[in-house]
């Protein structure tokens, strides 16, 4: 310890204040445990400040104002005009109420609040950098520790995020006006999300993408339809290209492809965006200090309790590893937290839910088909399109279905994709299936409200057993 630092002790130190952290450190004071949790930006993290929350604030008031706009069918003539600066105001106010709800929790539940940047000294050590010239340093004694420092953007060679035109997902989320014109890197869960959402704001999207398609973890008739929806709003893609370079242009940028023949493009817009993934954040902490090595993905890696091979050091959500889930990243700090305690807990989950916030919607848990056949399962197939749902004709949204993986021998549910509206919020009554290992019939006797999209649930497990009502069995 140098002198003149603060020195402070403490049962567990939490480290990052994401999604995983500050469960972790709830959870942790919770049991009695004398927790810290420290954080060098802002409660909440990335997906509360940066990510998660404030895209799907946008993506909420792209949909209000292209379904007004779109709504001629029903009778409704309309020309919304679109103020972004206000919408950045309310999506602001909403992300300021759940990062203070956060502060709030942790301090309600005693937990002790260090703003910096943490480094490890050794394994039972850090020392706290404070933000601000002459702020100091702090160094803090611990017994367990959890790392939850959760992940930044991917940069990709010769877009430098320093650049003004060249974009992150955050900088786009902090945007004031929409641009004209955008070319967008990358045709991932967020490139596809952010080019949708802007499409519907007016912004003529450009999307390249080095694959094939949108969604490469997408089976093909998943992709294929939020592919479609978006060419339908006017966004323009280009498959098979690798960006490699951009250069200034009048009043914006234009970006050079490259395909793997050595064909090159050349693509114009008011910026760039680069939204090719993610990667965790662990440079920061000194992990040479404590004896660990990054895996050559970037993760830190963990067993089913969230420790690693320094076994007082616990690790969780993107820093840990796939998938970069802020729901995972809660989960797998619970159980860090309950095992920094003393007590019995472990990972066991049966499958973890992923959602996409394009349009339309897609959700997915457990096993597709082929990966069922793969694990060694004689897989039957339930599906119910919306098309024939009561309440997805009613939102105007018939596009997209609700399909059912089951074991046919022993009917146990063993995945589900879902497309179409609030893919997201249905996608959990597949996922409880799963993790109690009910089965079909289990799903299709469960009396269902009427009429919901909840509804199609139901059928696509009905189907699966050859009874379905409202659709065609199989």
């Amino acid at each position: 310890m140098v002198m003149g630092d603060i020195a402070t002790a403490t049962d567990l130190l939490v480290i990052g204040a994401g999604p995983g952290g500050y469960v972790a450190a709830i959870r942790g004071a919770q049991l009695g445990v004398d927790t810290t949790l420290v954080e060098k930006d802002a409660y909440g993290g990335a997906c509360l400040n940066r990510g998660c929350i404030p895209s799907k604030a946008f993506i909420h008031g792209a949909d209000v104002a292209h379904e007004a706009g779109n709504a001629e069918e029903l009778g409704i003539h309309a020309d919304p005009a679109v103020d972004m600066s206000q919408m950045q105001q309310w999506k602001a106010g909403v992300v300021d109420q759940l990062t203070s709800g956060v502060e709030k929790l942790c301090k309600a539940n005693g937990v002790s609040l260090i703003e910096g940047t943490a480094a490890f000294e050794d394994e039972h050590t850090a020392r706290i950098a404070h933000g601000g010239e002459g702020q100091g340093m702090e160094t803090v004694e611990f017994e367990n520790a959890i790392i939850a420092t959760g992940s930044r953007p991917l940069a990709i060679p010769g877009f430098d995020f320093a650049d003004d035109p060249v974009l992150s997902s955050a900088d786009l989320l902090q945007m004031e006006s929409t641009p004209d014109s955008l070319v967008v890197v990358g045709a991932g869960y967020i490139g596809m999300e952010l080019s949708t959402m802007l499409a519907k704001l007016g912004t003529d999207v450009t999307v390249v993408e080095m694959l094939d398609d949108v969604l490469p973890a997408y089976e093909d008739d998943i992709s294929r339809m939020v592919r479609s929806r978006a060419a339908d709003l006017g966004v323009d893609f280009h498959f098979g290209e690798g960006a490699t370079g951009w250069t200034d242009a009048d009043d914006g940028v234009v970006v050079e492809t490259e395909t793997e023949a050595g064909e090159t493009s050349a693509y114009e817009g008011d910026a760039v965006l680069v939204a090719v993934g993610r990667q965790p954040v662990t440079d920061t902490l000194e992990l040479e200090s404590i004896g660990l090595e990054p895996n050559e993905n970037g993760f830190i890696e963990t067993d089913d309790r969230a420790r690693t091979d320094a076994k007082n050091i616990f690790a969780v959500g993107d820093a840990a590893g796939e998938p970069m889930l802020a729901h995972k990243a809660s989960a797998e700090g619970v159980v860090a937290a309950e095992v920094a305690a003393g007590e019995p807990a472990a990972l066991d989950h049966q499958a973890i839910p992923a959602a996409v916030f394009t349009d339309p919607e897609i959700a997915t848990v457990g096993m597709t088909s082929e990966e069922a056949t793969a694990e060694g399962f004689d897989p039957v197939v339930g599906e119910m399109p919306l098309r024939a749902s009561g309440r997805a004709l009613t939102m105007g949204e018939s596009e997209g279905f609700v399909r059912i993986v089951a074991d046919e021998s022993s009917g146990v549910v063993l995945g589900g994709q879902l497309v179409g509206p609030n893919a997201s919020e249905l996608v959990a009554e597949v996922a409880l299936a799963i993790e109690m290992s009910a089965t079909l019939e289990d799903v299709a006797d469960t009396v269902h409200t009427h009429p919901t999209l909840a509804e199609a649930v139901m059928e696509a497990a009905e189907n699966a057993r050859e009874r379905a009502i409202h659709t065609l069995n199989r």
